[in-house]
């Protein structure tokens, strides 16, 4: 085997990690800062893997393939943030503006209250929920409170309905906000995974439900200051530099060979790419012996559709707008720049994802114009419809059983990503979590010892979840 150049004593003890996005940079954050030997090798020019953006060549402007978003609940993302020193590239948006079909915009924000009562004032003002929509949703959310709703496996949409949830009230509130959340239809998601969304996004603490959008291109967000910091800490960064295969010796990790021949020795391989690109990276005989290979092979995934509009002027006053009843489900305004851009996102875009980009274009921009009155009268210059087909990991109802552990016996071989078992779905949190276990198990620390603690819930939340237990029978007879 022909060792690197850049191969000394140290990398007897050497991490490659291949990948660079969220969680292959939240692994080599984390072994650098424990004084490991980190090479960090990504094949795009960029970091951020599918946090990425374009040069869109008419405008001349940077784009992001989907606008990313973020809660307040998401404390592992916030600590690699501030480590990597680029939190003030992060705008917060402590209001949360709903656009229904009567054109009417209702606003959701935490009042200065206990949790869960903290978003209960601007619920109860939302117009686009009847009152008897507001009060299934609140008995549904006091039931989500009770430890015994968590039962992984079960469908969401089975429990909604076994709760008295009506099809509308699924349609316009539960539906709404978990198919943003989770880029999959309601009737596709794991009980655990929506109950998670709403108790520690929505009811666990007021800073929780706080949106958290970043403020520069994601190419900007992922770029010189999140790389210097990573230089300065020791890390070997190497984009442009396509991996092959892993290398094992004894059924043992060895190191990574490059697409150029070059041979890199290491003593722990992280693989932090896309599942679907993994078993591309493994000799078949290593795959046999390692039974986390059968489980990725059979987690599915879900399309986001990302409408980019350029109008001749400003159309949209809102920073953002969730969108009730409509395909389109948000509308984004530029933080900064040209404010007659706007972008349409559409989350489980299987109905688009098979149309062709002009009829795309023809139904998102119908139902813009429909829902901005100043679009009406807008010239729209330019256009871009980018559908990314494997956005995310389905979370299906059981799909923990397939989620590999991030270790194995495989010596060395380490696996990151949000789709490993993180606790947590398809998300930017999902992904740093996936990238600290990771390092973690290089570094001989349990999944506990490697992440930064959830958000407690406040005394008031845990009180009422004590109760849900005896407000909600289950179906087995016990108290839920």
């Amino acid at each position: 085997m022909t060792l690197s150049r850049a191969e000394s004593a140290a990398d007897h003890d050497r991490t490659v990690v291949v990948g660079a996005g969220l969680a292959g940079l939240a692994a080599a954050l984390k072994l650098a800062e424990a004084g490991k030997a980190v090479t960090l090798l990504e094949s795009r020019r960029q970091l951020g893997g599918r946090a990425s953006s374009f040069l869109d060549p008419s405008t001349q402007e940077l784009v992001d393939n989907c606008q990313h978003v973020s809660m307040g609940c998401c404390t592992n993302l916030a600590d690699f943030c501030d480590r990597v020193g680029i939190s003030d590239q992060i705008e917060i948006h402590r209001i949360l503006y709903f656009l229904d079909e009567q054109g009417h915009v209702s606003r959701m924000s935490a009042a200065p209250l206990p949790a869960p009562l903290h978003l209960a004032p601007s619920f109860l003002f939302l117009r686009f929920l009847r009152l008897g929509q507001k009060i299934q949703v609140a008995r549904g959310m006091i039931a989500l409170l009770a430890r015994s709703a968590d039962t992984p496996g079960e469908s969401f949409l089975a429990w909604l309905r076994a709760k008295g949830q009506q099809d509308d009230t699924i349609e316009r509130f539960w539906g709404l906000v978990l198919t943003s959340a989770l880029n999959e239809s309601i009737d596709r998601i794991d009980l655990h995974y929506a109950r998670q969304v709403f108790v520690e996004g929505f009811l666990a603490r007021g800073r929780a439900f706080r949106v958290e959008i970043p403020r520069t291109p994601l190419s900007e967000f992922y770029g010189p200051v999140l790389e210097a910091s990573l230089r300065s800490r020791g890390v070997d960064l190497r984009t442009q530099t396509n991996v092959a295969r892993v290398v094992f010796e004894n059924a043992r990790v060895a190191g990574v060979s490059l697409r150029t021949g070059e041979t890199i020795s290491a003593k722990n391989v992280i693989l932090a790419v896309a599942p679907h690109h993994v078993a591309s990276l493994i000799p078949e005989e290593n795959r046999r012996q390692d039974d986390r290979f059968e489980g990725i092979e059979r987690l599915e995934s879900s399309p986001i559709t990302s409408v980019h509009l350029w109008y001749d002027r400003p159309v949209m006053t809102y920073p953002h707008l969730v969108v009730v009843g409509r395909q389109v489900q948000w509308l984004f305004r530029r933080p900064a720049g040209n404010e007659g851009y706007v972008q349409a996102v559409i989350s489980a875009s299987r109905d688009l994802s098979a149309r062709g980009a002009e009829e795309v274009l023809s139904i998102v921009r119908a139902e813009t114009e429909e829902l901005l009155p100043l679009a009406r009268s807008a010239t729209l210059k330019h256009h871009r419809v980018v559908t990314e087909r494997r956005a995310t990991f389905s979370v299906l109802p059981g799909v923990d059983r397939d989620r590999p552990s991030s270790d194995s016996s495989t010596a060395g071989l380490v696996l990151a990503g949000d789709y490993v078992q993180t606790g947590w779905p398809a998300t930017m949190e999902g992904a740093v979590r996936g990238g600290y276990i990771a390092a973690g198990s290089v570094l001989g620390l349990s999944p506990a010892q490697s992440l930064v603690p959830s958000l407690q819930a406040e005394p008031t939340v845990r009180l009422l979840a004590w109760l849900a237990e005896y407000i909600f029978p289950t179906r087995k007879g016990t108290l839920g």
